[in-house]
């Protein structure tokens, strides 16, 4: 059913985010530090709910700014588990970018460098004899059970990204190098190279306390292709909601809320439109994200009007 589902949107190895302007750091090393502040974020999603073996998505990420290594930079760790079916792969990297100010914004240019683990553990199910005449076969197969186990390998990534006060823009490369894998007698399997081409712009509205934040996304591992439309209108710097439509997949409702000073939290469902999605109740996404402000030479520090 799989196979002959139009899947051709979805049928690359990067996990998808709804909340994908949070998600930055995960696919472009270029943005740590670009926001001159400490960030973190746990974002969980769970893709094609109801169906057994659906993908789930956890990730973990931390970003700075700092002026030490000799400039204005930015550093940064990733952790994503991403599990679906008996496969699961864990990524964890370390990042780095350089920025410079150009004419047009900060440039962020940054490279990744960590590991990949992938992993399977099927639930193999066996036949049985009972009722049935000359069935034989062998349960130890030791190619069935040499399947079982995890592989790990070396992962690099690149990444550029623009910021102004108005507009963002990245382009980034996933498993630069490509990394293999190879398990028991069989040739090795390699890491597909992932293409990400993203930009978003603040329009201010006639109400100032209003912002529509149009975004594009395109993510391509130059067999298939994956699209992304967003638009969220922002309230007071504090609320949004937003659509998002990814082409032959689904369409998606985003809304979230900042709590506190620096605190953000959001939750977003996909309806389903391909046609997985009469198998499956949508897919559903949280995230937590906490951003504290640096300078360029550590936290600010704030005078009291008492000790001017």
């Amino acid at each position: 059913m799989l196979i002959l589902s139009n899947l051709a949107a979805i049928a690359q190895e990067d996990p998808q985010f709804g909340f994908s302007k949070f998600a930055h750091l995960s696919v472009n090393p270029g943005y740590a530090g670009s926001n001159e502040a400490i960030s973190g974020l746990i974002l969980n999603r769970y893709q094609w709910s109801g169906i057994d073996g659906a993908p789930k998505t956890l990730v973990f990420s931390v970003e700075a700014a700092t002026d030490k290594f000799g400039g204005n930079n930015g550093v940064g760790l990733n952790i994503v588990s991403d599990e679906f079916g008996f496969e699961k792969n864990v990524l964890v990297n370390l990042n780095f970018a350089h920025h410079i100010t150009t004419g047009i914004g900060e440039l962020g240019m940054g490279l990744s460098f960590g590991f990949m683990n992938r992993s399977y553990n099927p639930d193999w199910k066996f036949p049985t004899n009972e009722g049935l005449t000359d069935v034989s076969y062998d349960q130890n197969d030791p190619l069935l059970e040499n399947l079982d186990g995890s592989q790990i390998t070396f992962d690099a990534g690149f990444g550029l990204f623009l910021r102004s006060n108005d507009y963002f823009a990245g382009f980034s490369i996933t498993h630069l190098n490509q990394g293999s894998f190879k398990y028991f007698e069989s040739e090795p399997t390699f890491l597909t190279r992932h293409y990400y081409l993203y930009g978003g712009y603040n329009i201010s509205l006639p109400d100032p306390l209003f912002q529509l934040q149009p975004s594009a996304l395109i993510k391509s591992d130059l067999a298939s292709t994956q699209v992304d439309l967003n638009v969220d209108v922002v309230y007071n710097d504090r609320f949004w909601g937003g659509l998002t439509y990814r082409l032959q997949d689904a369409v998606a409702v985003l809304l979230g809320v900042e709590l506190i000073n620096g605190l953000k939290v959001g939750f977003a469902y996909d309806i389903t439109t391909s046609a997985l999605g009469r198998y499956s109740f949508g897919s559903q996404e949280i995230f937590l994200n906490y951003t504290m402000s640096l300078g360029r030479s550590g936290q600010k520090k704030y005078k009291s009007i008492r000790f001017l």
